[in-house]
């Protein structure tokens, strides 16, 4: 089985340099600050590694690609699933299932899609509003005025925990009005009485930690690169 021990080797090396990464970023966060690892993109055997290291919570944006990782890592019960991409209306009810938190919860017509099924599957997940707080084409998500008109419905909602807000920064703003958006969402958490921001990627994580976000999102930055031979169907599991 030397095609077997070439990729345990690959995904030994691949747990040494991810486990300096995870340490690294876990002593420049504050006991407040969750991390999240988006870990789409990335094979259920490097999934596995990082949970053997005590990272648990792992965000993935399309459905497809993560029932299978989460069928080869069900024996790890005390792994959260978090919904991080859009999530279309004819794919709620499987996201419910399957996933523990959703942070792109971006229209009031989604969110009262999202209780009512929620509801019927007897569920209840925890939510995050996507605001959208700059002009993005790329981007959805409620307006700070939008979300204050639709906030008292929003509260009504059965059988899911809003507990937070979700923002990205568009790509090409610039890093010191990055810093602006976060506080801004920070603000209007606060202003609305909930306990979470989910804001800062890889990129601009430690600037969204200072404005007071609670959730960061870190792949590229996490996951070592130059593994694709391991982030592949053949995953390897504990019986190799």
């Amino acid at each position: 089985m030397a095609g077997n021990s070439y990729l345990n080797r690959r995904l030994f090396d691949f747990i040494v340099m991810s486990s300096a990464r995870l340490q690294n970023i876990q002593n420049n966060l504050l006991p407040s600050v969750n991390l999240l690892a988006v870990s789409k993109g990335q094979s259920a055997s490097c999934i596995r590694s990082l949970a053997e290291l005590g990272q648990l919570d792992f965000g993935e944006s399309r459905l497809q690609e993560a029932l299978p990782k989460m069928s080869l890592l069900k024996d790890y019960k005390n792994i959260k699933w978090h919904f991080i991409g859009r999530l279309q209306s004819n794919k709620v009810r499987a996201v419910i299932k399957s996933f523990d938190f959703i942070h792109s919860v971006d229209s009031l017509v989604l969110g009262e899609r999202i209780s009512r099924i929620a509801h019927e599957e007897k569920k209840c997940p925890k939510i995050f509003l996507q605001i959208k707080l700059r002009e993005d084409a790329r981007k959805v998500g409620f307006s700070s005025e939008e979300l204050q008109r639709a906030w008292p419905e929003i509260v009504q909602l059965k059988s899911i925990e809003v507990i937070g807000l979700m923002t990205i920064a568009p790509l090409k703003l610039a890093l010191t009005d990055r810093k602006i958006l976060f506080k801004e969402c920070r603000e209007l958490k606060d202003n609305l009485g909930l306990a979470h921001c989910s804001m800062g990627m890889s990129h601009d994580w430690k600037e969204a930690v200072e404005a007071g976000a609670t959730w960061i999102r870190i792949g590229s930055l996490l996951f070592a690169e130059g593994f694709d031979d391991i982030n592949c169907n053949r995953d390897i599991t504990k019986s190799n």
